[in-house]
């Protein structure tokens, strides 16, 4: 993207504030005038004092001059003084106002994109946080910049070249000469950093990537004694890092001195010509001053061109990739428009194929039909498709080929907010918010009462554990074990309440007992939903209605758990597998001995 783009991008967000926008740069406007009068001032005295010297006159004459004078530079300081602060309060205001709407919008569409979009490497966690965060940083500095610094110093510049030019065509000439110069060196400057910064910015995404890794990684780098060689991974990384910024440094210093000469160059041949043409009588000896000082005016925004640049080139690099997220193409979640009072939770599947958005097969012609109002199993090893089953279902994912039905209607063509509140799940990780106990379980129900609250706990036989705490339910959730947590995603559950479950490892971290007491209460809100299961406990399948089998992304076998144990297919093999590891003889001899 180029500057003009970025601005076009920015309109409808800097557009709202039009009115503080109109009034920062009347404060531009005047300070611009304000910034002329020290040279005017410097003129004036310098030529005034020369004349009462040369009339022999002492300090008692040039008394009403110093009143004169100190009475103007005191007065435009103060006036400067609500300039510059307007000019940076409305700036900053500006710059406020637009990055919470960037940031704002940034969010917005995130939770619109499917979950295709998250699965891309392009766009891990730690990638994403790092584009959003810098691009709103690099496109709000830009902002900045633009009513505090450089529209300022140019409105500034031009004032002050223009009084140049009035005062002398010559001296005014020099001036302008050595602006071009100045300006093709910068570009240069920013045309040679700006492979570097699309570097720099690839290597910060990795790093921060990296590090997030590194700490949602700690428990296994710990047990195998992994420091010394994550470590190392993470230096190998800040190396790198370290390398592109030293070269960011090195040219930028290098550009810098070459631009400073340059001014230089400027302010000795201003002062050259003005002292010939003092010489020369052509002008005033206070007209020397009074052009060096209107030199610095206008190249004071020189002097601020290699920072802004370097925040402009911050924004070059940025802002294409915040951009992206703003606009990534076929990511936003596709909505139906077919409403419906109450589903029943029918599912049917014809034919369905599925691979993932990093070219990985998952499903291959999948033939199914899930009856509502009954509990259907999908058992089979890890890797075998059940999850990825469960996603299209929900309408996570949409089938590559195929037709995936629910109540006789095609699933895209529903309102995705009704169906997935006619949803819940409980699966074998749950995420559990920073928030309390009590925010945690109402996630499932925002409005529930303290009563729906307890209720739904003591049904998760969770109550008794949180009354137990020194802040029962203002406990933050997240201090919690992970059977506690698991627990909180059951009461979600109660409290939600919908006509369609699905379980998804649901006592995978409960112990023998919880295990049990989960059962009970999940074998209780099973009765007149449509429930879809997946688990390696036994228990929890041998009273499904139907049962599948998966491998390898197809469905092997299906039927009731009768019907499967006596074909002695793949089902009887994962049965007697699960029955074995559990030592079930054993247990059953030690039964039979009580």
């Amino acid at each position: 993207m180029n500057i003009w783009q970025i601005f076009q991008r920015l309109q409808p967000y800097v557009k709202p504030y039009r009115k503080q926008i109109a009034f920062a740069l009347f404060l531009t406007l005047l300070g611009a005038i304000t910034a002329q009068v020290n040279p005017w001032v410097l003129r004036y005295t310098v030529d005034t004092v020369q004349s009462i010297l040369d009339k022999k006159w002492g300090i008692m004459e040039g008394r009403d001059l110093l009143i004169r004078i100190s009475l103007i530079l005191f007065i435009k300081e103060i006036v400067n003084s609500f300039i510059v602060f307007g000019q940076r309060y409305f700036g900053e205001k500006i710059r406020i106002n637009v990055s919470s709407d960037l940031s704002q919008d940034a969010v917005s569409q995130i939770l619109s994109y499917n979950l295709a979009y998250f699965s891309d490497n392009e766009n891990q966690k730690g990638k994403l946080q790092t584009r959003i965060d810098r691009g709103v940083e690099s496109l709000t500095k830009l902002i900045q910049n633009f009513f505090i610094d450089i529209l300022p110093l140019f409105a500034n510049a031009l004032v002050a070249l223009g009084i140049m030019f009035s005062a002398n065509v010559y001296v005014g000439s020099i001036a302008l000469a050595i602006l071009p110069v100045y300006f093709w060196i910068s570009f240069r400057q920013a045309g040679e950093l700006q492979g570097v910064r699309r570097k720099l910015k690839r290597q910060r995404e990795n790093k921060s990537s990296g590090l997030i890794n590194l700490i949602e990684s700690i428990v296994v780098i710990k047990s195998f004694v992994r420091e010394k060689l994550e470590g190392d991974r993470q230096y190998q990384l800040q190396q790198e890092l370290m390398e592109s910024q030293l070269k960011t440094r090195k040219t930028n210093f290098a550009y810098d001195g070459i631009k400073s000469f340059i001014e230089q160059i400027g302010v000795v041949l201003i002062i050259i010509l003005t002292a010939y043409l003092v010489l020369d009588q052509q002008m005033s000896i206070g007209a020397i001053m009074f052009h060096i000082l209107l030199f610095n005016n206008v190249s004071a925004p020189i002097r601020q061109l290699h920072r802004i640049y370097d925040e402009m080139n911050d924004a070059l690099t940025y802002s294409e990739g915040f951009f992206e997220i703003l606009d990534a193409d076929g990511a936003t979640e596709k909505s139906g428009n077919v409403p419906s009072p109450g589903f029943r939770g029918n599912f049917e599947l014809r034919n369905v194929s599925f691979t993932y958005p990093n070219g990985t097969k998952a499903l291959f012609n999948i033939d199914m039909n899930i009856v509502a109002g009954q509990t259907t199993a999908l058992v089979g090893l890890s890797g075998a498709g059940k999850s990825t089953l469960i996603n299209l279902l929900v309408g996570f994912y949409a089938p590559d080929s195929g037709q995936l039905l629910l109540d006789g209607k095609p699933l895209q063509d529903y309102d995705l907010p009704p169906l997935r509140h006619a949803i819940g799940m409980v699966l074998q990780k749950n995420h559990i918010f920073k928030g309390s106990i009590a925010d945690n379980i109402r996630y499932g129900k925002l409005d529930a009462t303290q009563e729906e609250l307890i209720a739904a706990s003591r049904k998760a036989y969770l109550h008794n554990q949180i009354m137990e705490l020194s802040e029962q339910y203002d406990t933050d959730a997240q201090m919690l074990s992970g059977g506690q947590q698991q627990r909180i995603a059951i009461a979600r559950l109660f409290l939600k309440n919908p006509p369609i479950i699905i379980l998804d490892e649901p006592t995978a971290s409960l112990d023998a007992i919880a295990t049990e007491q989960i059962k009970n209460s999940l074998d209780a809100i099973k009765k007149d939903r449509t429930v879809i299961i997946i688990s390696h406990s036994l228990s929890q399948i041998l009273d499904s209605d139907q049962i599948y089998v998966m491998k390898k992304g197809r469905i092997a076998e299906r039927g009731t758990h009768a019907e499967l144990y006596e074909k002695e297919g793949i089902y009887r093999e994962i049965f007697d597998a699960s029955a074995r590891s559990m030592n079930l003889d054993k247990m059953i001899g030690f039964m039979g001995r009580e």
